[in-house]
Order: structure tokens, then C-alpha cells, then sequence
């Protein structure tokens, strides 16, 4: 045999053939034992976000972090995560999908674990900022794995097991979150992951093949985009985690991240678009329904996590839950994903999913919809009803949003389109809880504005509502009448804060909602196609 013949027969057997040149869609078991390996790992980096941010208030005190400081504990992670996962496809390849999965699988168990040994805020801000790099590349591998290792017919399947990953973990991660921390204290929370991340990297040990590595891919390497978005990403997350805190563009701090990160996404862009072998191939966001579908997923990712951050709020500030409570109410927008999620890809086969994505979406609106009218008597059983409707509002959008988005992506430009669309997810809930902050705090304002120039002591209702609190007071113990009445007058204002702070709520579910209606234009333009068919590579 020539040297010709022998290269290209070695290097036939060392690329595996693309899913449409397959005879037939059968699929081996260890196929998908990595799908669910990979999928299960994207679920633990997304839980891990929402245990700690459930316990982060007993957390800080624990090592002895300010109100303030204790904030980066979330942000360094936050920060880390949304840095590697455009890279992570480049450096998949270049370690090998099965080496860098593996490496980072351990390293992101070690470090979990190492958070709960930590003993002040230095040491927590750099395990977690070690833990979100390593975390972050569970994701969009994931993602990548279903495009490039099952046929085009099963990534409906494979799309539907990520979507337990991406919308089942935060719903369930305050439960176990606040379990733990009431049950066994803040350090549990870090051990949460260890068994089932075990489990994991088994799971992956036996399923992913060996891959020749491709070190070469590091000198012809795109850094300067690298360095670019790793700079604009993680500028742009510190000033959405920590604007709100330093009072947005009245800090110098956060208008100097704020230019640092629109001048590198800027460029990034432009490199991106000029290079021939660009990170990320930023020309898929072109084509019609990937653009469209990930714009879609922007807005799907700020009202999922927006709603994540809003009721826990609302229910820790007015109801006075605890952290337990709080788990107990979000449980019921996660426990239904899981009966209806498997369902989907049979439902797709005979239904449009542009359709079940459009009816979704409706129902996402109208979920929340049914939470505005909050009140001092409206708490956890009454979000029943709208944690229902959008539980089956999120099984309905997101596999068949994710199949309609990478219908026709080639296999090659699978690692962008897996960073694309989960980064931008990401940035999604990112903005949209930095969004819903200001805006709180805004209609907060305002309402209270409004209802104190209606307290007046010219008013009869208010003198009344006086003497009847300064009663009660002198009826509870308090014998100065001078003083009964000075505390009625703090308690009329206490009135005031709580039924301001109610109102602004209900404003920010409003405009959530109303968000949530430019997600679905995006979702009417979308054009048919066959969901699971792949373009060819060239």
C-alpha cells in the first residue's frame, strides 16, 4: 500500500463519519449513555449556580463577607462560566472531546468540594471562579455532543434530555438549596454534586471514545478573539452582577467596565467576521432561524431567570420565607418538566414545533400574567397556578425552539452554534435580572411617591387610621400617647414601603411579560423546516 493510501485510510478510521452518512439512525447504547453523561453534567453546572445563590446570605456570614462583598461569591462564577463557554468547542478539539469533558468534569468536582473548605472571601472568590471555568464547559458540550453524535432524526431525543439540564435545574435548585442549608448547614450545599458528578464522569469514562488531539490548532489559534471576548464577556457580566450595587454609570468602576466590554465585543465581532478560521462563526447568526431562534432563547433565558430571581424576592421581603419555603414554591415549575419534557420529541413528529414553540411562548405570557394581582394575601399557593402554566410554557419552547434553531447547522460548526445559543441564553438572564433590579427599584420609588402625597393629615381617613393604630399601641403596653403616636406613624410608612414594593413587583412581571411578547414575534417570523435535517459540510 502507497503512503497516500496508508494516510488516508488511517485518517478515515480516526474521523467518525457525519450523522447523514450513516446507513441508518440507529444509535449504539454508549451513544447515548454520553448524551445523558454530558446532559446530566450541564444540569449540575447550572444547579450549582442556583444551591449557592439560594444560601448565599448564611454563606456570608460564614466567612465573614458583607452584604456587598458577598455578592462576587455568585459573580465570580458567573463570570468564569460565561468566559469559557465560547471557547470551549476550539479547545474540545484541540484537547479531544473525551480528555477536555473528562479533565474539567473532575476538576469541577474538586473545586465544588473545595468551596466548602474555604474560610474567608478571598479564598471563596477564586475557588469559584476555578469552579465556574471548569463548570462552564459542561454546558455548550453538551449541547455539541447531541449535534455532532446523534443522527439528524434523534436530536429532537437528545435536545429534549439537554432541556431537562437547562430548565429543570434552576427550578430545582433553590428546593435542594434551601433543604440542605436549613438541614445540614451552608457546607452541604458544595457536596450536593459529588455523588451524582461521580456518576457522571463514569457515565462519560465508558461512553466517549479516544479522539486524536489536535495541538497543532493552538498556533493557528484565534487569540486575539479569544482575548477579546474573554475581556467583553467578562466586563459585561461584572457590570450587569454588580451595576445595580454601585449605582450603574454613577460609579466610575462600572463606566469604565462598561467601555472596556462594548469596545472588546466590538471588535470581537470584527475579527470574528474577517478571519477565515474565526472562534465562533458569528455569520450562523445570519440565517434565518438560528438568528431568530437565538434571539428567542435571549428573551427565553431573561424571563426564566428573571422569574427565578423575582419570586424568591417577593416571597422573602413581603411573605417572609426562608430559603426552604421558597424551594417549595419554585418546585412546582420544575416537578412537571420532567412528565412532559420526554414527551416532546413524539409530540414534534406530529405537530409543528413552530407552533408548540408559538403556543408556548402564549402561555409564558399568560403564566406570569396570572401572578400580577399580588397583595399582602397573595403568597406561595398562589403562584400554584402560574408556576403550572409555565411549566408547560417552558417544556413547549425550549427542545423545539433548540431543534428549529440548529436544523441545517453543519457538523463542523456545531461547537459555534452550541456556544452561541447557550451564551446567549445565558446573557439573557444575566441582563434581564439586572433589568428587573433597576427597575424594582424605580417603580418602587414611584409608587411610593404617589401613595405618601395621598397620606395627609388633612385627610380624614389618615387621622382616623391614626388614632386607631395609636390606640392599639397604648392598648399593647405602650403607656406615652406621644409616643403610641409616633409609632403609628412608623407604621402607616412601613404600610406604604410594603404596598410600594407590592405594586413595583407586579410592574416587573408585567414587563417580563412584556418582554417576553418580542420572543415571540422573533418565533413568528421563523420559516418551516424539517427539525433534525443537517446542512452539508463544506
Amino acid at each position: 500500500m502507497s503512503n497516500a493510501a496508508l494516510r488516508t485510510t488511517t485518517a478515515a478510521r480516526l474521523v467518525p463519519p457525519l450523522p447523514h452518512q450513516a446507513d441508518d439512525d440507529h444509535v449504539s447504547v454508549r451513544t447515548w449513555v454520553a448524551v445523558v453523561g454530558a446532559a446530566f453534567g450541564a444540569f449540575l453546572a447550572i444547579l450549582n449556580i442556583q444551591i449557592v445563590s439560594s444560601s448565599l446570605a448564611d454563606i456570608q456570614g460564614a466567612i465573614g463577607a458583607g452584604s456587598d462583598e458577598g455578592g462576587w461569591i455568585t459573580t465570580a462564577y458567573l463570570v468564569a462560566e460565561i468566559i469559557v463557554i465560547p471557547i470551549s468547542g476550539w479547545l474540545a478539539r484541540v484537547f479531544s472531546v473525551r480528555t477536555y469533558l473528562l479533565t474539567n468534569t473532575f476538576l469541577f468536582l474538586v473545586l465544588t468540594v473545595a468551596c466548602a473548605f474555604t474560610t474567608n472571601l478571598g479564598q471563596m472568590i477564586i475557588v469559584r471562579a476555578m469552579q465556574g471555568f471548569a463548570g462552564g464547559v459542561l454546558i455548550p458540550l453538551a449541547f455539541s455532543i447531541i449535534m455532532t453524535r446523534l443522527p439528524p432524526s434523534k436530536h429532537p431525543i437528545g435536545l429534549s434530555i439537554y432541556s431537562i439540564s437547562a430548565i429543570f435545574a434552576p427550578a430545582i435548585g433553590p428546593v435542594i438549596g434551601g433543604l440542605c442549608n436549613e438541614t445540614f448547614g451552608w457546607q452541604s450545599i458544595f457536596f450536593v454534586n459529588l455523588l451524582p458528578g461521580v456518576v457522571m464522569f463514569t457515565m462519560l469514562w465508558f461512553a466517549l471514545d479516544p479522539e486524536p488531539r489536535q495541538f497543532g490548532l493552538l498556533r493557528r489559534g484565534d487569540w486575539l478573539g479569544i482575548a477579546t471576548i474573554a475581556v467583553g464577556l467578562g466586563t459585561l457580566e461584572t457590570v450587569l452582577e454588580e451595576g445595580e450595587k454601585d449605582d450603574w454609570f454613577g460609579s466610575q468602576f462600572i463606566v469604565r467596565l462598561a467601555i472596556v466590554a462594548v469596545v472588546s465585543l466590538l471588535a470581537f465581532a470584527i475579527i470574528q467576521l474577517v478571519r477565515k478560521q474565526p472562534l465562533l462563526h458569528l455569520r450562523l447568526l445570519a440565517r434565518r432561524n438560528f438568528g431568530l431562534g437565538t434571539i428567542a432563547n435571549f428573551f427565553f433565558g431573561l424571563s426564566m431567570y428573571g422569574w427565578i430571581y423575582i419570586v424568591p424576592l417577593y416571597l422573602a421581603r413581603i411573605q417572609g420565607y426562608n430559603a426552604e419555603q421558597i424551594g417549595g414554591v419554585l418546585i412546582w415549575i420544575g416537578l412537571p418538566q420532567l412528565l412532559i419534557l420526554p414527551l416532546m420529541p413524539k409530540v414534534m413528529k406530529r405537530v409543528d414545533p413552530r407552533l408548540l414553540v408559538t403556543i408556548g411562548f402564549v402561555l409564558f405570557i399568560s403564566g406570569s400574567l396570572l401572578a400580577t394581582n399580588l397583595s399582602g394575601n397573595f403568597s406561595g399557593p398562589q403562584f400554584l397556578a402560574s408556576s403550572l402554566v409555565r411549566a408547560v410554557a417552558q417544556s413547549m419552547v425550549m427542545t423545539p425552539l433548540s431543534a428549529i434553531a440548529v436544523a441545517g447547522i453543519e457538523r463542523e460548526h456545531a461547537g459555534s452554534a452550541a456556544a452561541l445559543f447557550n451564551m446567549i441564553r445565558n446573557l439573557g438572564g444575566a441582563i434581564g435580572i439586572a433589568v428587573i433590579q433597576t427597575f424594582l427599584i424605580k417603580r418602587s420609588q414611584f409608587h411610593s411617591d404617589v401613595l405618601t402625597a395621598q397620606v395627609s393629615l388633612l385627610n380624614n381617613a389618615t387621622r382616623t387610621r391614626l388614632n386607631q393604630l395609636t390606640g392599639t399601641f397604648l392598648q399593647h403596653g405602650v403607656t406615652d400617647p406621644v409616643y403610641a403616636g409616633h409609632e403609628a406613624m412608623v407604621a402607616i410608612g412601613r404600610g406604604i414601603h410594603q404596598q410600594a414594593s407590592i405594586l413595583a413587583y407586579s410592574d416587573t412581571i408585567i414587563l417580563q411579560s412584556a418582554l417576553l411578547g418580542l420572543a415571540l414575534l422573533a418565533v413568528l417570523l421563523l420559516k418551516k423546516t424539517k427539525t433534525g435535517s443537517t446542512g452539508e459540510a463544506h
